[in-house]
């Protein structure tokens, strides 16, 4: 039977244990996996996640000229040179790019998790999407969400997020005895503020939230805040130019066509 686990910041990842052939699925819902997840629904080619600002230009470098955007924050500021990482902005520039992205948490976070067995990026806006693919994927290992957190500190939003995927499994037939304490505790959570309405109370009260408002980007917010609004699966495999998230979904459209 396949067990759920929930890591609630990536200071708290165990490299050595998603290595035993865990299945890692992470949260930065403001705002990594959230752009993540709209740049992929918005066309791009995809994403490259890295762990700095200077890798992101390495990475650049060896990209065909025109074929890519750099995007990024370090410590909630856009990195100069760069396009910032809000999803509503980046659904303008990286249709046809590839997108090559650092923050401060989430792709970070993305990047520690490679030791598992599959890597995907959820938020709010594809967990059923996410969930509906692991469960079908992963019948028998253990899935581990990752918060991403801030800079070592808990999110209450990514919390929030892990507790809508875990629902999301539930709703595709996990049993929810196995679920250990952290993802009860997640799931519970989210059931106490389940909908839109009140998720948006969630995302609002929490301190990156506060800050994005006080910033002008509740507009932002609130396009992350659509539950399940994107269909959108992405899983980082390992490429020519190094670890890429691209859609599961278009993967399989483009493999079909082939075998037409």
């Amino acid at each position: 039977m396949t067990k759920v686990h929930v890591v609630l910041r990536k200071e708290d990842i165990d490299e050595t244990a998603l290595a035993d052939g865990k299945v890692a699925v992470v949260f930065d819902v403001l705002l990594a996996t959230s752009s993540i997840t709209a740049a992929l629904a918005a066309g791009a080619r995809s994403v490259i996640p890295v762990y700095s600002a200077a890798e992101a230009r390495e990475v650049g470098r060896r990209l065909p000229d025109g074929s890519y955007e750099l995007v990024g924050e370090s410590e909630g500021r856009t990195i100069v040179g760069f396009h910032p990482p809000a999803p509503l902005f980046l659904q303008t520039v990286c249709p046809g790019k590839t997108v090559v992205l650092s923050t401060t948490n989430g792709t970070v976070a993305l990047r520690k998790a490679m030791p598992a067995r599959a890597v995907y990026a959820a938020s709010l806006l594809n967990s059923p999407a996410v969930g509906e693919y692991v469960c079908r994927s992963h019948r028998e290992e253990t899935i581990i969400a990752i918060c991403s957190g801030s800079s070592g500190r808990f999110c209450l939003e990514d919390f929030y997020g892990v507790g809508y995927f875990v629902h999301c499994l539930i709703e595709h037939g996990i049993a929810a005895a196995e679920l250990s304490d952290s993802a009860m505790a997640a799931w519970l959570f989210y059931r106490q503020y389940s909908g839109e309405r009140r998720a948006k109370e969630v995302l609002s009260s929490s301190r990156v939230g506060r800050w994005m408002a006080a910033y002008g980007l509740e507009k932002e917010i609130d396009y992350i805040n659509q539950h399940g609004a994107l269909s959108v699966v992405p899983k980082l495999e390992c490429e020519s130019f190094g670890p890429e998230m691209r859609d599961m979904t278009q993967t399989k459209v483009a493999g079909e066509g082939k075998q037409q």
